[in-house]
């Protein structure tokens, strides 16, 4: 298909196809076939390989170490290492980290990209984003934010619990979302702030299990639960304006839920080509699979949606350079997550047996997909601002000619 993206794009996303052909899907097949972890240090040898072929963190600044793609250039690439188990992390734009990388790059003061940008960016350290929090605390509706940083002369006092904090557990840093003015309205008075892992007050206390939660490498992320109790961290780790926090992780995620979009669509098209080749070679009822008229218009069906979902994730991107595409990017994510979540479904009852078994990367495949249906934002709140904004100016006079009850044969109690 012709997305009619830039020549820069394109090219990129070539060669970070080959690397994804030659060098990432051909370990991640052996891992698989041998149940054999991914050690950091083979990860580490594939980010050299990365830097040598310039194909390492495409999403950031060459200044910081990164390739200094636009935010539209780099989606094709994300596309691509979406296709392997291990293909974001291989050249460095995996989630979390990416989008903190984005998050520090946009407003963070030129002492904080040096002191955590940079050294983020090379792997040296990891960070993660502590927002999301047990209720009655923040989840689909941030207004319930309940965690708090207090100032204390030049130091915040931060109180807070947290979960679901991607990366949590090997986190050198947290950038953690906490109310700093009680009594504005949430999103006028909440911050993001910076947090040393090793600060007195910071408590990891688990890793919460969940769907899709053993990968094939040996590193130390998960989705952490963590509480601050009476944390201190200087004033001048506030990142951005103080009270700015919901407008800085709304560009984040604005950002962060279009390549999401484009990661699962290069795992659901994966997951057509591995299903496609079974279908080739596999015999049925006297004929091959692939000549059964039902499954070839599911696949068809499949191919359709996909090249919608990615032409919307596109669009929104163009969107996104001029304002908040708010609606464009919830009805990109909200939309893609539901057709990547099929399309691998679809994958995996094609191969059958084949497809529930973890020989082929499908199973991991079908448990990391069905979250992108909750994470950044569940199917219900995208839809709900869908909803808002397709009620917001309605046309009455459409229908003006429609019949109404004739007002003298109601009854006078009625009218009342």
């Amino acid at each position: 298909m012709e997305y009619h993206d830039s020549e820069k794009a394109k090219e990129v996303a070539g060669r970070v196809e080959d690397f994804m052909d030659e060098v990432v899907i051909p370990r991640e097949r052996e891992a698989l076939a041998t149940g054999e972890t991914i050690s950091m240090d083979e990860i580490h040898e594939m980010w050299e390989m990365a830097k040598e072929r310039d194909l390492f963190a495409p999403q950031v600044p060459e200044e910081y170490g990164g390739q200094g793609l636009d935010f539209s250039d780099m989606l094709p690439s994300f596309e691509q290492v979406g296709r392997s188990l291990i293909g974001a992390i291989a050249i460095r734009a995996n989630a979390p980290q990416e989008g903190n990388m984005h998050t520090l790059e946009m407003v963070g003061t030129e002492e904080q990209k040096e002191e955590y940008l940079r050294p983020l960016v090379q792997g040296e350290i990891s960070t993660a984003f502590a927002m999301t929090e047990p209720k009655v605390g923040a989840g689909s509706d941030p207004k319930m934010l309940q965690s708090t940083a207090v100032k204390d002369g030049d130091e915040w006092v931060i109180n807070g619990h947290k979960w679901w904090t991607s990366d949590g557990l090997g986190a050198d840093y947290y950038l953690a979302m906490v109310r700093t003015d009680l009594d504005a309205h949430p999103y006028e008075g909440a911050s993001i702030i910076l947090v040393p892992r090793d600060a007195d007050g910071v408590e990891v206390v688990r890793n919460v299990d969940h769907l899709g939660g053993h990968g094939i490498t040996e590193r130390k992320g998960g989705h952490a639960e963590m509480k601050f109790d009476n944390v201190r961290v200087p004033v001048e780790n506030t990142l951005g304006e103080e009270g700015d926090g919901f407008r800085i992780a709304q560009m984040r995620l604005g950002g962060g839920r279009l390549t999401h979009c484009m990661r699962y669509s290069g795992m659901a098209q994966r997951s057509l080509e591995i299903a496609k080749a079974y279908l080739q070679e596999r015999d049925a009822f006297g004929t091959k699979l692939e000549d059964k008229q039902a499954l070839r218009h599911r696949i068809a069906d499949a191919e359709t949606r996909l090249h919608a979902a990615r032409t919307m994730v596109r669009h929104a991107a163009r969107e996104l350079d001029r304002s908040d595409a708010r609606i464009e990017v919830a009805m990109s994510k909200m939309f893609t997550a539901n057709v990547t979540n099929d399309t691998i479904d679809l994958a995996l009852q094609c191969c059958g047996g084949n497809g529930i078994g973890k020989d082929i990367p499908i199973a991991h495949f079908y448990e990391n997909v069905r979250a992108f249906r909750i994470v950044d934002g569940a199917d219900e709140v995208h839809r709900r601002s869908i909803a808002r904004w397709a009620f917001e100016d309605v046309d009455e006079t459409e229908i003006e000619n429609t019949l109404q009850f004739d007002e003298n044969l109601r009854h006078d109690e009625l009218k009342e």
